[in-house]
């Protein structure tokens, strides 16, 4: 069985961003019946997970957005160089790689159909 969070071209992760957070999520809870627990993050904060059986496949972004949006998470083998190689190729950056201190590193493009995705490598990962 793999492992989504440390396998190289896999979906690994699902957010939310809008608006009003604790209202998508109560939205989902009841709509789709998702169990969403909250989190604990390193830094003091909670991050509300959605949750299959005991692990989180997602989650609702904690600071409000403009607009609402699903992202997707692709987890990848090395962040910088396939940022680096997908804005030759066409695409525009979002946001550049950064660190995510208890999660990895993420950076986030626009593919040049107009389409967002986000490209993760997990500490599990970097630290392997």
């Amino acid at each position: 069985m793999s492992n989504a969070m440390q396998t190289h071209g896999h979906p690994s992760w699902i957010q939310h961003s809008g608006p009003d957070p604790v209202a998508a999520r109560k939205f989902y809870e009841n709509s789709l019946g998702w169990n969403v627990a909250d989190m604990p993050m390193q830094d003091g904060s909670s991050y509300a997970g959605i949750m299959v059986g005991e692990a989180p496949v997602g989650g609702f972004m904690p600071v409000p957005a403009p607009q609402g949006a699903w992202t997707v998470y692709i987890t990848v083998d090395d962040v910088d160089a396939r940022y680096a190689k997908a804005l030759k190729a066409g695409a525009t950056g979002v946001s550049e790689p950064a660190d995510f201190p208890g999660v990895g590193r993420i950076g986030t493009i626009t593919d040049p159909f107009g389409a967002s995705i986000a490209l993760i490598t997990y500490e599990s990962m970097q630290n392997a």
